[in-house]
């Protein structure tokens, strides 16, 4: 699989509204996940829903009360959809939504797409070329590349790749392998992480020319504004 595009990929973070709606999704994730059961060692959705906020700097009280929320019988409920479609220059998207209200959430990612050079397009138009992933990078202080492969040989998860980067150790694994070497790196010491998370990656990055790159980022932006839409996958190299 290709390295260099998911892994430098950062929160977006460039506006207030940004940064609003990285917490809002983080909270919901966590909600959802908490109705299961409040305690994350026995909650394994709630564990992967709360490093993946950390990950993400999602403040200890926005996940402390998303918990709380659950516990107190919130009666809130969301749907989860997945969009697919296509940004200017053929650039392929998929968009993950969560949200009380479907017909919002799909209202504002449309007009997001259509603004800005795209369409939304029939489910697996583009999913078949991208691949669900385990993603874990940490400072590669805490456990080198060599390090990391023993300790994950010693399970039964399946790791696609183990790298350096940027002084991060990085690691690829199976979707389904993701708790497996969750458990691994914690039981190793590993406690921070720039990432923790399943994602999604394509199978090729493609470069646009400067006009609908222009139209892409406006495009990747404005639906990471949207309160409703909780991932954002795609080709494009950033």
């Amino acid at each position: 699989m290709g390295r260099a595009h998911e892994v430098r990929k950062q929160s977006m973070e460039k506006t207030a509204a940004m940064k609003s709606a990285i917490y809002g999704r983080a909270a919901k994730e966590i909600y959802m996940a908490a109705k299961n059961g409040s305690d994350p060692s026995a909650n394994l959705a709630l564990r992967s829903a709360i490093d993946k906020a950390k990950s993400n700097q999602v403040p200890a009280d926005v996940i402390q009360r998303a918990i709380k929320r659950a516990e107190g019988g919130d009666a809130e409920s969301y749907a989860e959809n997945r969009y697919e479609g296509y940004g200017a220059g053929g650039s392929m998207v998929i968009v993950d939504s969560l949200t009380s209200n479907v017909n919002r959430a799909i209202a504002e990612i449309r007009d997001a797409f259509n603004k800005n050079g795209g369409k939304i397009a029939q489910t697996g138009a583009v999913s078949h070329s991208f691949n669900s992933i385990s993603l874990f990078i940490f400072a590669a202080t805490n456990k080198d590349v060599e390090a990391t492969l023993e300790l994950l040989m010693e399970t039964d998860a399946e790791v696609n790749d183990v790298f350096e980067e940027d002084e991060n150790t990085v690691i690829y694994g199976a979707f389904q392998s993701f708790n497996v070497i969750k458990k691994a790196l914690d039981d190793a010491g590993i406690t921070e992480y720039v990432k923790a998370e399943t994602t999604m990656i394509p199978s090729e990055y493609v470069d646009l020319n400067e006009e609908d790159k222009a139209k892409f980022e406006k495009m990747i932006n404005k639906l990471n504004e949207l309160e409703d839409v909780q991932n954002v996958y795609h080709n494009v190299n950033m």
